[in-house]
């Protein structure tokens, strides 16, 4: 395919406080770009953000995504969607909040100046299914809007700013505290990502992404998922006892999950750049400092 190089001067991002949104925040503006992070209103979570006189804090409910025309004052070269309500636990199966956040994918595409592999998806619950549903939808809406449109099919991601109730943000916040954290035996392989590397993707992807292309995000690799919660107690202290083992399997658990990123590197030439080691004592210091 032809090698595509897109100028991104000023971009949209829906969802900005999380560990992808920040980390992206901070890409776009070492790159030079012009930031508008679009926050629910009174988050407490967008005093956050980097401080920089290009990134404009855009307070706006999921629900009135069209009235960003109005509320953002030039044209964006990206949009990048972040904004996803019920992801952890049982709103993962709201259907009503989950359709929700379909529709607010597709009031996205119809934003002026949005920029937007072969597996098969058979998700297993309505946030999977509504994420499936959303992709789908929405690059039909942009293609009838004559605009590019990009998806990922993101993995497991880790860093700074991420959510207290995932495993590895939960497993680490347990052990700063002393307790032995409860898990599975471990013996999946798993993929994980550091937040500013998948920043970097998406970054790539808006630079020089194939239009109605679907890239699996993830490192690349596998390992045990025991592997990678043995290296995170032991940045920590290689005493503190971990309940392997202790959390039987659900009967829905997938033992390997692993992103093909040949298509990625295909098209923007990106590769990660940080070993979990490395990321994982970096996302151990702002926890502990969070939770000071």
């Amino acid at each position: 395919m032809a090698s595509i190089q897109r100028q991104i001067h000023t971009a949209i991002i829906t969802g900005p406080t999380g560990a992808i949104g920040m980390a992206l925040c901070a890409k776009l503006l070492a790159e030079g770009v012009t930031v508008y992070a679009v926050t629910h209103p009174g988050s407490a979570r967008a005093a956050l953000l980097p401080q920089d006189a290009r990134l404009h804090v855009v307070p706006c409910d999921a629900a009135e995504l069209a009235a960003l025309p109005e509320l953002i004052p030039e044209k964006a070269d990206a949009f990048f969607h972040f904004a996803w309500a019920h992801t952890i636990g049982p709103g993962r199966n709201d259907m009503p909040a989950q359709i929700e956040n379909i529709r607010y994918t597709i009031a996205a595409c119809r934003v002026e100046g949005v920029l937007t592999t072969q597996t098969p998806c058979f998700p297993e619950n309505g946030y999977g299914m509504a994420k499936l549903c959303a992709g789908q939808m929405s690059r039909v809406e942009c293609q009838t809007l004559g605009v590019a449109h990009i998806w990922t099919r993101i993995l497991s991601v880790y860093g700074p700013h991420d959510g207290p109730a995932t495993m590895i943000s939960g497993t680490i916040r347990k052990l700063l505290h002393g307790e032995k954290p409860a898990l599975t035996a471990g013996i999946q392989q798993w993929d994980y990502l550091y937040a500013a590397d998948a920043a970097a993707a998406f970054y790539a992807l808006a630079v020089s992404g194939q239009d109605g292309r679907v890239y699996p995000l993830g490192s690349g690799t596998a390992r045990p998922l025991k592997d990678y919660i043995e290296t995170l107690r032991d940045a920590i202290d290689p005493a503190l006892p971990l309940g392997l083992g202790e959390v039987p399997y659900g009967p829905l658990q997938v033992m390997h999950l692993q992103a093909d990123t040949s298509a990625l590197q295909e098209d923007t030439g990106w590769r990660p750049a940080t070993p979990f080691e490395e990321g994982i004592r970096e996302t151990i210091e702002w926890v502990r400092k969070e939770t000071k």
